[in-house]
């Protein structure tokens, strides 16, 4: 049976809490069969309620009283949504089509109670949240984390950003196509998108559904990857005929990168230490068709003796807390912070352990999608106390990004509209 929007975000939500799925692999299969216009409604409700649900509770508990069903609480979180943040749904469709989800996956005394909630609400209006935590659906340790470390009207900004929809952003594949030719196809598609404002070889997009259904995606012309992410490759400085190594490659966007910027010369080792990832960095290289990567099973804490001053570059994007990527990934807000506390150690023995690899004059790339300095210049600074043979090197961005010169750069979505990201560019020296 063909879902409709609101079912299938319904079903994802549920999903989220019953087995702990990540939302984008819940929605993944429940989009298949909707059209683009349903899957973008259907991604944006899922995702604006996860981004929201503290907030949404506040407002529905004020109304709702007693204890509610679970489904009759994602039915209720799904409606409020609506009525609050998207402004091109009526209200009397978000009400309506509630009413009906109750009765269908609860029973017809919840499609009453939905309903009387909803109205109740609209009479009357709802309640402001005092504190940020309730107010942009954050726990309250991480805000008072983020607070420490950025100050009160930073924390604001970043928490706000969080809950932002993000534009879904494409490299082009320079090995087959270039960024003109892949928007024209891309707007034969059906796709709204236009070229990036800063960033060359980039493409934005929106309401797109699922990306993977586009013939454009099958035949290699793009793959999808944040700017920052794009920037740390960038920053590598990597040359055709180089020998690369990446070290934490999965899923495989920064390799990817690597062999544009190596234009498919040289020899380029990806790295993950999950075996069923090893087949997804394969498959992305064969859709791609970059023929220099070699995907390897590797703890990259642990050396390979055949390595050592053997590699021109290499890119140590590390395991980290992800706090940069909220805004795509909101059940990472949800984290034991208590175990991201662990995550320094296994960040300096990775670094400890590629910097053997790096031959003299050649590049050690550290990077997170994390912002916090423990994991970011903490890790950074230690790794350069014990290892004078390396130096920083600044990294220049590119013309319009807004983004200052230096070795070591936060990028923050709410002042660079990119994931939140940390890049730092070490040299060995000669």
């Amino acid at each position: 049976m063909n879902l409709n929007a609101r079912d299938a975000a319904l079903k994802a939500l549920v999903a989220c809490r019953r087995n702990g799925a990540w939302s984008d692999g819940a929605l993944k299969e429940l989009l298949i069969g909707l059209d683009r216009r349903d899957a973008a409604l259907a991604s944006r409700l899922c995702y604006g309620v996860l981004q929201n649900r503290a907030l949404l509770d506040f407002w529905i508990d004020a109304f709702a009283k007693g204890k509610l069903q679970p489904v009759v609480r994602e039915i209720l979180r799904l409606a409020v949504y609506q009525l609050n943040f998207l402004d091109k749904v009526p209200s009397s469709a978000a009400v309506n089509e509630a009413v009906d989800q109750a009765k269908r996956f609860a029973n017809p005394a919840a499609g009453r109670l939905v309903n009387g909630v909803l109205r109740n609400m609209l009479r009357t209006g709802l309640p402001r949240p005092e504190d940020l935590a309730t107010r942009y659906s954050h726990p309250p340790a991480l805000v008072d984390l983020l607070t420490e470390e950025f100050g009160e009207e930073m924390t604001r900004r970043l928490l706000e950003s969080h809950n932002e929809a993000p534009a879904t952003v494409l490299q082009v594949n320079t090995l087959l196509t270039n960024r003109d030719e892949l928007l024209t196809r891309l707007l034969a598609e059906s796709v709204a998108a236009q070229a990036h404002p800063w960033l060359p070889d980039c493409i934005t997009v929106s309401a797109t559904g699922n990306l993977e259904q586009l013939s454009s995606y099958r035949e290699g012309l793009f793959y999808v990857q944040d700017v920052a992410a794009r920037l740390a490759v960038q920053a590598a400085g990597l040359q055709p005929g180089m020998k690369v190594l990446d070290c934490c490659a999965a899923p495989g966007g920064k390799s990817f990168a690597a062999a544009m910027e190596m234009k498919n010369r040289g020899e380029l080792i990806s790295c993950d230490i999950h075996p069923h990832k090893i087949a997804l960095l394969e498959k992305g290289a064969e859709r791609l068709h970059i023929s220099i990567l070699t995907a390897r099973l590797q703890d990259a804490s642990k050396p390979v003796e055949a390595w050592k001053n053997a590699m021109d570059a290499v890119l140590a994007d590390v395991p980290c807390s992800g706090l940069g990527v909220i805004r795509k990934k909101p059940e990472i807000r949800d984290k034991d912070l208590a175990q991201t506390e662990r995550l320094p150690a296994l960040q300096r023995a990775i670094l400890e352990t590629q910097a053997q690899y790096v031959k003299p004059g050649g590049v050690l790339l550290y990077s997170t999608c994390t912002i916090l300095r423990r994991e970011n210049e903490a890790v950074a600074e230690d790794f350069l106390q014990n290892h004078p043979e390396f130096a920083l090197e600044t990294v220049e961005f590119p013309t319009g990004s807004g983004i200052p010169a230096g070795p070591m750069t936060t990028l923050l979505p709410c002042d660079h509209g990119t994931d939140g990201f940390f890049i730092c560019k070490f040299r060995r020296k000669p």
